[in-house]
């Protein structure tokens, strides 16, 4: 299970951490091994996708509750975390070290992912974005300590993903095939639902204003970001007012207003007073809901042995229909 390290006195404990015990994650590993059979078994074939869509229905019914459960409603953190996942971690190969690294050929860990991405709904991906992969790999890499985003090792500022897009992912999951060396890597999590009684009402009122532009993070290509260029005024937080979702990313989101730009700093502060640390073992699946909780991660010290931390990503849309103008053929890639 995750260590937890407190950020506040209250956030000792993620009241919606589960543990699948040795049972369930061996019928789990037994499953994905199904799906990695076939030497040719591509992940991003809409075949193999399908296969795990269907494989999704005859994993051990406690983790799918769990997820169904998750699915209905987020709970006050907006983040599920269990453990006890199988990631095959005998046959690991070096944690890679390139950059735009992506699982192509299916593997234990990728199977997993992509079976409970399509027990919250369907995987997706953006062309723009590690080559349009339906699971990627985050992952330290060499010269870019600092790069603001998933090669790095440097702190990573609070982020909802791909909020500049006009259908950015309900879900994103996470799985971890090794911890850090030094086990201090620790990814930060924020919900609204926490943060949002921390905001005065005029804070409330201007995060509902569309007066913030949030282009895409460094992690899309020149090109991407050049499509996204006039990205249109868009409010941080939209929807119910007593529990609204959110569209942020501190590295790039930008204030239009002074009004603005008080409320987003106000905000900043309220994520971090009620933010948890994860530190994630080898077999812990996070799945962050989107819609209402910010992530990020505190620094680490790669080693670059072949060892080093090996997160893999999935993101999961709710309504894949929704973004049929984007997908050509009614694929996965989100293409604009």
């Amino acid at each position: 299970m995750p260590e937890t390290t407190p950020d506040t006195a209250q956030n000792t404990v993620l009241a919606t951490d589960r543990e699948l015990d040795p049972a369930d994650a061996a019928a789990c590993e037994r499953l994905a091994r199904t799906l990695c059979t076939r030497g040719h078994d591509q992940v991003d074939s809409p075949e193999w996708v399908a296969r795990a869509r269907d494989a999704w229905e005859e994993l051990p019914l406690r983790l799918r509750l769990e997820v169904r459960r998750f699915r209905r409603h987020s709970g006050p953190n907006g983040t599920l975390v269990i453990g006890g996942l199988p990631v095959d971690q005998a046959a690991l190969p070096t944690t890679p070290t390139v950059p735009g690294s992506v699982q192509r050929q299916a593997t234990i860990s990728a199977a997993v992912l992509t079976m409970v991405a399509c027990g919250l709904g369907e995987p997706l991906a953006y062309l723009g974005e590690k080559t349009g992969a339906l699971v990627q790999d985050v992952v330290p890499v060499p010269g870019q300590e600092t790069f603001h985003g998933n090669a790095g090792s440097a702190p990573l500022s609070f982020h909802t993903e791909n909020g500049f897009h006009p259908h950015p992912p309900d879900y994103v999951i996470f799985l971890c095939l090794r911890a850090d060396h030094d086990q201090i890597a620790g990814m930060r999590v924020a919900g609204i639902r926490q943060t949002l009684p921390l905001l005065t009402p005029a804070d409330r009122q201007a995060l509902f204003a569309s007066e913030f532009i949030t282009t895409p993070p460094p992690s899309f290509s020149p090109d991407a970001a050049a499509t996204e260029s006039d990205v249109k005024p868009r409010p941080v937080l939209w929807g119910a007012a007593e529990d609204p979702d959110i569209r942020m990313a501190q590295l790039v989101t930008r204030p239009l207003t002074p009004q603005a730009a008080a409320a987003l700093t106000e905000f900043g502060r309220a994520c971090e007073a009620t933010a948890r640390t994860l530190r994630l073992t080898p077999g812990d699946l996070v799945v962050i809901d989107n819609r209402v909780t910010v992530h990020g991660r505190t620094a680490f010290h790669p080693r670059y042995d072949g060892a080093d931390r090996w997160l893999q990503r999935t993101y999961v849309t709710a309504d894949l229909r929704r973004s049929r103008d984007h997908r050509p053929h009614d694929g996965h890639i989100l293409a604009r």
